[in-house]
């Protein structure tokens, strides 16, 4: 890759990496995966990044590579790092709205990880319903049934809580 290349993936990875960080934690519900996710991301667009710039959508593609990491991850659990006894001092705090980003992990938590990837990439990652299927590897139909139940079980629990208070 010649520093004009470079410079221009740089560019393109530093816009971005923020949002797809915070995308892989809605899915995982985990930091530490979501930086691990983040790096598989950037590893394989640097890759490839002669030919991701050249496509139509290069932003789709770091999509579609950050979600079938953490569907990859999820399909390898003796991978995953054991909890220690007791837990480090945080040493990073993250700079947006913490509870707004807590209340969004529990309210996801309880769908499905298919109907969890299929409510970030379409209302997180405002994707369209052909290109989450395209993403996802399923159909149109897929997408629209499991956003609606989705949608359907988040209203539910959304009502729920607001009954309790």
């Amino acid at each position: 890759m010649n520093r004009c290349e470079e410079d221009e993936f740089r560019a393109f990875v530093g816009v971005r990496m923020d949002r797809w960080r915070r995308a892989a934690y809605l899915l995982c519900h985990d930091w530490h995966l979501a930086d691990d996710l983040v790096a598989t991301v950037i590893g394989k667009l640097y890759q490839h990044w002669r030919r991701v710039s050249t496509a139509d959508n290069p932003e789709a593609y770091a999509q579609r590579v950050l979600t079938t990491a953490w569907v990859d991850e999820l399909r390898r659990p003796w991978r995953r790092e054991r909890a220690a006894a007791t837990l480090p001092e945080r040493a990073w705090t993250p700079p947006d709205r913490v509870g707004d980003r807590e209340l969004l992990v529990e309210l996801l938590a309880p769908l499905g990880r298919r109907q969890r990837a299929v409510v970030v990439l379409r209302f997180y990652f405002d994707r369209s319903i052909e290109e989450t299927a395209e993403v996802l590897g399923i159909s149109a139909g897929t997408v629209k049934s499991q956003s609606a139940r989705a949608l359907e079980m988040l209203r539910a629990i959304s009502y729920a809580k607001e009954s309790q208070q």
